[in-house]
């Protein structure tokens, strides 16, 4: 298998894992505090390979986490296009930040993301959320730098696994 079907694969492997941990569940208490996972996934992958993450990539995968989790369609659809649309243009910007400084700006962006939903669920008269799911996008920076970093491993592994020998 060549590099770039290996590289293609994980994409696609960490996309469904992501949707897979999104709809895993927790007991109530912690269920606010849940990491927003597909959002973590496809900002590594729009800091890491530009070629496969593009808003529109992010849209679809929105409407699928949609789809999974009987949500309001279009409302993760939405967020993560937004998401990945601010990524993308500080791209250059984000991968050179140390690691702490990466976890501020995913902090901003997944604070951003809460409050976006949070306009999105006062638009379609649901009820608020819990003042714990604030702290959420908190939780997704602490997680970040494991994100990136098994992520990156991964990547680095395909990117550096030579093909078989031609002797």
């Amino acid at each position: 298998m060549n590099r770039l079907r290996a590289q293609g694969w994980a994409f696609w492997v960490a996309i469904i894992a992501s949707l897979l941990l999104m709809l895993m569940p927790l007991p109530v208490v912690i269920q606010p505090l849940k990491p927003y996972w597909p959002a973590l996934v496809l900002m590594y992958w729009a800091l890491e390979s530009t070629d496969q993450v593009g808003v529109g990539l992010a849209f679809c995968v929105g409407l699928a986490a949609d789809l999974l989790n009987g949500a309001l369609l279009g409302d993760q659809a939405l967020r993560l296009a937004v998401l990945v649309f601010i990524a993308l243009r500080f791209r250059s910007r984000l991968r050179f930040f140390p690691m702490w400084q990466q976890a501020l700006a995913v902090w901003l962006l997944l604070l951003n993301n809460h409050v976006l939903q949070a306009l999105i669920r006062a638009f379609a008269g649901a009820p608020a959320m819990p003042a714990l799911s604030w702290l959420a996008p908190a939780v997704g920076a602490v997680v970040w730098p494991f994100v990136f970093l098994l992520l990156d491993d991964i990547n680095t592994r395909i990117r550096g696994k030579k093909g078989p020998r031609t002797t």
